[in-house]
């Protein structure tokens, strides 16, 4: 008996050609119609690059500013102690502690998306370092995490900024926006996203540097882009 298709599967039949790339208005809007369910997809865009991720010098990692945001409301834990704790607090932490996060963290506490934490707290850290790191909750240098500028950096979270690395296999994952979103606005965070991981080419990488570029709803299909004219 032939397995019979869901509405998800009949649409995506119809709409996508698996075979070819779309240039970003056209794939975003084929996203859109794909997004089916009830609540409102994430649109998370995943970049295939020509790095080797064990070797230190093609780690790619940082962060970018989206214009317009993800549409998700982020949770920031500030690891601080003093002046530079009231300084998080003020910018709009929602949770702000020392040594009493840490302990809470060890005891299984989670609630937070993201974590900000000064300089001098990291050795601290480093207690949690095995239940943070594996979820990619490590504050670090490289993401502007591990800083003085607590307020600033928390700021800078709430109104949207995102922060990647590339997996070993090579991939970059990053939210992008939601299904709800304007076409205009997936489609200016998509591109701020592409010109900061092209800027951020080792020196080392060989060949070509941006593989493949693909969009796709929470539970939706990817769909291809055409990374050459991103690029330009």
């Amino acid at each position: 008996m032939p397995h019979k298709l869901t509405k998800r599967q009949k649409l995506q039949k119809t709409l996508l050609d698996a075979t070819k790339q779309y240039p970003l208005p056209e794939a975003i809007a084929l996203v859109k119609q794909c997004a089916l369910k009830k609540f409102d997809e994430s649109v998370d865009l995943a970049i295939k690059l020509g790095v080797d991720p064990r070797k230190a010098d093609q780690m790619i990692r940082g962060s970018c500013e989206l214009p317009h945001g993800t549409g998700k409301t982020v949770r920031v834990l500030a690891i601080a102690k003093g002046e530079k704790a009231a300084e998080a607090k003020a910018a709009g932490a929602d949770q702000v502690g020392a040594e009493d996060v840490i302990e809470k963290i060890q005891g299984g506490w989670l609630d937070f998306d993201r974590v900000v934490a000064t300089p001098d707290m990291m050795g601290q850290i480093g207690k949690i370092g095995k239940i943070l790191g594996p979820r990619g909750l490590m504050p670090n240098p490289k993401t502007g995490t591990v800083t003085l500028e607590v307020g600033k950096v928390i700021t800078r979270i709430k109104a949207g900024q995102v922060e990647f690395r590339v997996d070993k296999a090579g991939i970059v994952h990053v939210p992008v926006g939601r299904a709800s979103f304007e076409p205009k606005k997936i489609e200016e965070n998509v591109q701020t996203l592409v010109d900061t991981i092209k800027r951020m080419r080792p020196a080392t990488a060989k060949g070509v540097y941006i593989k493949g570029v693909t969009l796709a709803s929470t539970m939706g299909p990817g769909v291809a882009l055409d990374a050459q004219a991103l690029l330009d």
